[in-house]
């Protein structure tokens, strides 16, 4: 019996992959993370007391370090009421002399950019955590740097978490056809990826 109605896009549509969705993005890519991510994230990992989020964007993953005591650095392209004032380009400015570590939900469009940056932001044995979709272990581009530049961990979401365009979840309450990991570089390593189930 033939129970397929999706025209050929709609699998890309459902794995979330973003230059296949039906939907307008949002035009600086603003996809607000659920806190509960972060609240997973520091269930499993130890990050220095400073925390630089660099596309905090309402603060709902700072808030959350905030609370467990880390300082935050709270930086985005937008100010959204939330953070410094003052807009950073991330891609293009940094903090001199930082010495913690960087974790955000970047935008997707310029993940890769957005995970060399802040790389070469940290010091050597620093960390840098990323919330993406798990689509991106895929990708030949993106398989040359996992190569030279292996995560330590990938803690994928066994229980599927939001992202709410603008923030506004109220009107985006679930999204449950993505799936999305914390990726996890410790800066220097490398030896294997190790996969870890959360949630």
């Amino acid at each position: 019996m033939k129970d397929w109605i999706g025209g050929k896009n709609s699998i890309y549509t459902a794995i979330g992959a973003s230059n296949h969705t039906k939907k307008e993005r949002q035009n600086d890519d603003y996809y607000a993370t659920e806190p509960k991510a972060a609240e997973l994230l520091l269930q499993q990992e130890q990050f220095h007391h400073t925390i630089w989020e660099c596309a905090c964007g309402g603060g709902h993953l700072a808030k959350v370090f905030q609370k467990a005591g880390h300082e935050v650095i709270a930086t985005d392209l937008v100010y959204r009421g939330y953070g410094d004032p003052e807009p950073l380009n991330f891609l293009e400015e940094t903090l001199e002399d930082f010495e913690g570590d960087i974790i955000t939900n970047p935008p997707y469009k310029y993940a890769l950019e957005f995970i060399q940056r802040a790389l070469d932001s940290v010091k050597p044995g620093r960390k840098v955590a990323m919330f993406l979709k798990l689509t991106f272990l895929e990708g030949k581009k993106r398989k040359e740097f996992y190569q030279k530049t292996p995560p330590r961990t990938v803690y994928v979401s066994s229980s599927r978490l939001n992202c709410a365009m603008n923030g506004d979840f109220d009107t985006y309450k679930s999204n449950n056809a993505i799936c999305y990991a914390w990726f996890v570089w410790v800066k220097g390593y490398q030896g294997n990826t190790i996969i870890k189930w959360i949630n």
